[in-house]
């Protein structure tokens, strides 16, 4: 199930993400649309996935992963069709609301909550397994991406997308993701109620808010940050295929960031954790807001982003697990991504809009380097609280207790 999923998420991540801030230059220039419009229709699937995140998270609570990742896989798909043969902006726009809602159950919230259901003790393990692989979706799929365009166009690559999308995800999901899902420990099946209070009531919590409002600040200055990064690029002067190596190359960030998580999680509190994975979001954006170059520079800064970006998936993942357990955790992810989500679904056009208000990527960085300095003190403040065992792995090893005694 594990292997399956990573090879999963991998094509996902890197057909129905990464793909696009590759292209975004191309089809603007093909079509004649806008770079605002075209970044805008990407943010509307985004926004579509995160206000679809919340019932997808409850039906996997209930039903387990498997009926909701074939479908978003299948979904993908066709979605990735409609966008290769839009003949207008419209449509473009139809195909990218579509996309995210086959993103709200392929991607990684969907793909985290099978994990959490099916692993006990191995389960940050797991999750760091599944995202080092993950991690590599940028690396792999932008050079290749960028490639396709030069031979194929981007509706060609988007075509070609569609096919490998349908050949290495949905029958993977439909055949391998077959695990009996447990039943909920804390209530019976037949007592939603008892678990919608729950998650009321953890949702009231002032740290869950404060969680909440620095992850979406953060988020929305990491992935604005991400997108608009070849566009600063080609600003700096390098070539486009050069662009694309320097976001690909990201993605080595990310992998080298995760390899390390398990280990800092076992001897760094969740304070210390947070300062030190945000505060390299914060940095490295603020070093790609005033460093020119040389290139080498330029990916170095873009690999520590990675560092920072790939933690901070694993960080988002477990948020929820290492302050209040494990119970509801569909529910709760589902609601807390929501905001995390819509910020991301605002960061191709925020990124965008702050380079023609400023007048260049360069001060728009400048400016998204602030807005993750405030996230990352919101979120820090989220970790003090009598739930947080002083932010270490207990709150694991009790649910693994826990899960004993049911047992």
């Amino acid at each position: 199930m594990l292997a399956a999923l990573c090879v999963t998420e991998i094509v996902s991540w890197g057909l129905l993400y990464y793909a696009f801030p590759v292209l975004v230059p191309r089809i603007s220039s093909d079509t004649g649309w806008s770079s605002v419009a075209v970044t805008s229709a990407f943010s509307v699937a985004l926004a579509v996935s995160a206000l679809a995140g919340v019932p997808v998270g409850r039906f996997i609570d209930r039903h387990g992963p498997r009926l909701v990742m074939t479908a978003g896989s299948g979904l993908g798909v066709v979605t990735l069709v409609v966008i290769a043969a839009s003949p207008n902006l419209l449509v473009f726009v139809v195909g990218w609301a579509l996309a995210g809602v086959a993103m709200a159950g392929v991607l990684y919230p969907p793909a985290f909550a099978a994990i959490t259901g099916w692993f006990v003790a191995g389960r940050l393990g797991a999750l760091t397994t599944l995202t080092l692989v993950a991690g590599l979706a940028s690396t792999v799929f932008a050079p290749l991406t960028a490639a396709a365009y030069d031979q194929l166009g981007w509706r060609g690559t988007y075509f070609w997308a569609a096919v490998v999308l349908a050949v290495l995800t949905v029958p993977v999901h439909w055949l391998v993701l077959r695990r009996p899902w447990p039943r909920p420990v804390h209530v019976d099946a037949e007592e939603p109620e008892a678990e919608k209070a729950y998650a009321a009531g953890v949702v009231r919590d002032s740290r869950f808010r404060l969680l909440a409002a620095g992850l979406t600040l953060v988020a929305l200055a990491m992935y604005a940050a991400l997108l608009a990064l070849v566009p600063l690029m080609l600003e700096r002067g390098l070539s486009p295929q050069a662009a694309a190596w320097v976001l690909g190359l990201g993605g080595l960030g990310q992998v080298a960031g995760r390899l390390v998580y398990t280990a800092l999680a076992r001897h760094a509190s969740l304070t210390v954790r947070t300062v030190t994975v945000f505060g390299l979001v914060t940095v490295s954006t603020s070093v790609l807001a005033v460093v020119p170059g040389p290139v080498g520079l330029l990916v170095a800064a873009s690999m520590t982003a990675g560092v920072g970006r790939g933690i901070a998936t694993l960080l988002q993942a477990t948020a929820v697990t290492d302050r209040w357990g494990a119970r509801g955790y569909g529910r709760l992810s589902g609601v807390l991504g929501l905001p995390v989500l819509l910020a991301t679904a605002l960061a191709p056009g925020a990124g965008a809009v702050l380079a023609e208000v400023t007048g260049s990527y360069a001060t728009g960085f400048a400016v998204l380097a602030a807005v993750a300095a405030v996230g990352t003190v919101l979120t820090v403040a989220s970790t003090h609280g009598r739930a947080t065992t002083a932010g270490r792995m207990r709150p694991l090893d009790m649910q693994v207790g826990e899960f004993r005694r049911q047992s």
